[in-house]
């Protein structure tokens, strides 16, 4: 964990943070406006300066987790929301991170994970293992080629690449090209919801 931990906290500290937008990608603003349960339980991952975790806290969905290996983007988090609870926010490894939720949200942190099929085999595991038995995954995954450079975060994949790791633990309930993505990422994300099987 060490080692990850000390790569992100670099990079939030050098602001090397070239995939943060500063406010919520729209195909997940977008699901969550359709949510009508505010009660549920729902755990952001990776979840850097986690804007979708503000603009749900905002919009009155109290029981929100966010988790980040790297301290730096949650002090700012907390800095911008000071009412949020400390309870519900996580410094910890995902791998390592134990719960039960009705709605992970994926914010292309599949992509932050170095791509070995040992990860991402993991990832999949984790997920289902984190969900409730009639939970979901959503959100967006980066449509753009997988570099050979193991530095080179985040990382890409496509959809066959993706569904290889994902199918055989969740169910794809839908996963195509956003068409909602911002300007700048259009033709370059996936959006997807699966659910436990």
């Amino acid at each position: 964990m060490k080692e990850e931990q000390n790569y992100w906290t670099q990079r939030y500290k050098e602001q090397q943070t070239g995939w943060d937008i500063g406010y919520p990608s729209t195909p997940i603003k977008e699901y969550v406006d359709q949510l009508t349960d505010n009660t549920i339980e729902i755990l952001i991952p990776g979840a850097g300066n986690a804007y979708e975790a503000e603009y749900l806290w905002k919009k009155g969905f109290k029981n929100v987790h966010i988790l980040d290996i790297s301290d730096v983007p949650l002090i700012q988090f907390k800095k911008r929301n000071p009412d949020f609870p400390v309870t519900q926010m996580h410094l910890a490894d995902f791998f390592e991170f134990q719960g039960q939720y009705d709605l992970i949200i994926e914010q292309t942190f599949f992509c932050s994970i170095v791509p070995s099929d040992k990860n991402r085999n993991a990832y999949a595991k984790h997920m289902a293992e984190l969900l409730k038995p009639t939970g979901k995954l959503v959100g967006v995954w980066f449509n753009i080629p997988l570099s050979g450079d193991m530095e080179k975060r985040p990382f890409g994949g496509d959809k066959k690449l993706y569904t290889r790791y994902l199918s055989p633990i969740l169910k794809t309930i839908t996963f195509d090209p956003c068409y909602n993505s911002i300007a700048p990422r259009q033709g370059s994300e996936l959006f997807g919801i699966f659910e436990r099987k």
